[in-house]
């Protein structure tokens, strides 16, 4: 192949012969530079869609964190809640077996049981022939396993509780538990049981026991003869006495200034038990008296007509 190159000026003309394996060298380098050119571009492009695409899915996962954090955070709250009420039943649960403990022991003693079988510390005899193999025990965690040993103990108690209690229930037992007469030696009914105007409030209430004023400092005594259940702080009531009397009947006395007896206490009627007093939700001296009939107050007006 002949070029033939012209100068514009001198008007010589140059003559170059170029095979033909030139021209089919040079041809090759251009395709392939221009296909590098190409796969370049090309690169470039994927390159930069890939980013694009990578920036998003980041900004999606950086999203999703945040609201796992969130999820995390109020379920750790909740637990924690759940936690603080499960502390405070297990120590209801605690103050109850130890009332339970303590009212079983005198129970035992006054009816001259064999302590051997009414042993309230100890764990109950059980047994029973291995029915296979149920393979690996379920793992609770440390404070429901104890929270579900003292929900048993107290089961196991208030079953010992009840057996003792028919089996003490004599004839003497029968007329101790009778509740008849007045919560006090001397003084005079300053309430009935029923709707009254609330002293405080000025509005209609319904008033679930009896009052009956008097000295303060004199003898608050039992209307029947029972166990001490509760001598103690109530709120509304002071300090309050309760006594259960078997057969469902128990009797309850408040705003005492001073309480006499103590949980588990064996008394009978008319035992002093208390000293009259006002504190609580309360006016002035005076007793108030409520009769429970299967854990609901009663009007106490029969059982104190009673007596007479």
């Amino acid at each position: 192949m002949n070029i033939i190159l012209m100068n514009e000026k001198t008007g010589v003309s140059n003559h170059f012969r170029i095979s033909r394996l030139a021209i089919i060298l040079m041809c090759l380098v251009f395709t392939g530079l221009a296909f590098a050119g190409m796969l370049w571009a090309t690169e470039e492009i994927s390159n930069g869609a890939l980013l694009k695409t990578a920036k998003y899915s980041l900004g999606n996962l950086k999203n999703e964190s945040l609201k796992q954090r969130t999820v995390i955070t109020n379920n750790r709250v909740k637990a924690q809640q759940h936690l603080q009420a499960l502390t405070t039943r297990m120590s209801t649960i605690q103050a109850r077996l130890t009332r339970l403990d303590a009212l079983g022991d005198r129970l035992v003693e006054v009816a001259g049981l064999p302590s051997n079988e009414f042993d309230f510390n100890r764990m109950p005899a059980i047994g029973g022939p291995e029915d296979g193999d149920l393979g690996e025990a379920y793992s609770k965690p440390d404070f429901l396993v104890e929270l579900d040993t003292l929900l048993d103990e107290l089961t196991q108690r208030e079953e010992k509780i009840a057996v003792l209690e028919k089996l003490i229930q004599g004839d003497q037992m029968r007329y101790q538990s009778f509740i008849a007469g007045m919560p006090l030696k001397t003084g005079w009914k300053s309430s009935n049981f029923g709707r009254r105007t609330d002293p405080f409030t000025g509005r209609l209430a319904w008033h679930k026991g009896q009052d009956y004023a008097g000295k303060h400092g004199s003898d608050v005594i039992a209307a029947a003869g029972g166990v001490v259940t509760y001598a103690g702080q109530m709120r509304g009531y002071g300090n309050l006495v309760q006594i259960n009397h078997g057969g469902g009947f128990e009797t309850r006395y408040g705003h005492n200034s001073k309480i006499t007896v103590s949980v588990g206490d064996i008394v009978s009627k008319a035992d002093v038990i208390a000293k009259m007093g006002t504190t609580g939700r309360s006016t002035g001296p005076h007793v108030h008296f409520e009769v429970l009939k299967s854990g609901k107050q009663v009007n106490p007006a029969s059982y104190v007509r009673a007596s007479k």
